[in-house]
């Protein structure tokens, strides 16, 4: 299906037709795995982490692994020459050589650019700093139509990080292309959602609202994505330290919510969600993860041109 080179650096590169198409392909590769076992033989998947990841650099390799392709990379910046003083731009250059496809996570908001512009080959976009992990929100709609059974008219609440969390950025542009969805900001006013995910949901004429009460909230909910107070992005750890734990999902606060919600989290987890609540059948977020493996699998296939 794919015949040029593309690079996936947020998800709104991707349209509506091809975020179906992916769910698509991820639904058939779920119950038809033997299809796509050597999709990829020959093929060499490139990771190159600049900043500690867990589930999308392994779930990445996992699904490359799956498609009968090879990997190579590195999973931190001191084990590259970018401690040697490597640009980014050379560090693509180099590796577009040795690899059919790359993923790179990167903290600095904006690298994934530069490493597209200097790519000849198809680049993914594995998280920017607080900016933009499409990735992440293939696995999260991919969640949401599996349990749902749909991606429009739903009541999204997102809880907890929402000034730094690129998830959070990433899930509410993806959303927005949905119809008459409706989103419940849930935050302390030091980590709001920024002014210009505001602009988005007001220009698009969604309806949102503000709160800082999570259990006011979870009543009205279809969703709650609840996200971690992120350490690394704070240079005060002062108010880390005050913020860390203001929110905490507990059996408690799940009483009054629908038997249908479902809670998703992007990890890792902290403290925001009780692992009693691991045992409650709404909770979807181990289940995500698997979302996330399989639709890597769809986009290398589908940035490869090995979809059909």
């Amino acid at each position: 299906m794919q015949g040029k080179l593309r690079s996936v650096i947020n998800i709104l590169d991707l349209s509506v037709g091809e975020l179906e198409h992916l769910m698509d392909l991820a639904d058939r590769i779920e119950k038809q795995p033997e299809e796509y076992r050597d999709r990829c033989r020959y093929k060499k998947l490139a990771t190159l982490f600049f900043e500690p990841s867990t589930r999308t650099r392994l779930s990445f390799e996992a699904a490359m692994l799956e498609l009968g392709g090879q990997v190579l990379g590195f999973a931190g910046a001191s084990s590259s020459s970018a401690a040697k003083g490597e640009s980014v731009a050379d560090t693509i250059a180099v590796v577009s050589n040795y690899a059919d496809i790359i993923t790179m996570r990167h903290p600095k908001e904006g690298a994934p650019v530069v490493a597209a512009q200097n790519s000849t080959v198809p680049f993914i976009n594995a998280g920017d700093g607080g900016h933009f992990h499409p990735t992440q929100t293939l696995a999260d709609i991919l969640t949401v139509r599996r349990t749902c059974g749909k991606l429009e008219g739903l009541t999204l609440g997102l809880c907890g990080d929402l000034k730094f969390g690129r998830t959070v950025h990433s899930l509410i542009d993806a959303m927005l292309r949905y119809p008459k969805n409706r989103y419940i900001l849930i935050s302390p006013e030091e980590l709001r959602l920024p002014e210009y995910e505001i602009e988005k949901l007001r220009s698009s004429g969604a309806e949102f609202e503000e709160t800082t009460s999570l259990e006011d909230a979870i009543p009205k909910l279809d969703i709650l994505y609840m996200t971690r107070v992120q350490k690394e992005r704070f240079f005060n750890e002062e108010d880390y330290l005050r913020l860390k734990d203001i929110y905490v999902l507990t059996p408690e606060k799940l009483r009054n919510s629908k038997e249908s919600l479902a809670i998703l989290h992007p990890l890792p987890r902290v403290n925001e969600i009780s692992v009693a609540v691991d045992r409650d059948p709404r909770a979807k977020y181990f289940y995500q993860t698997l979302c996330g493996k399989q639709m890597r699998m769809a986009l290398i296939l589908f940035l490869l041109g090995l979809d059909e």
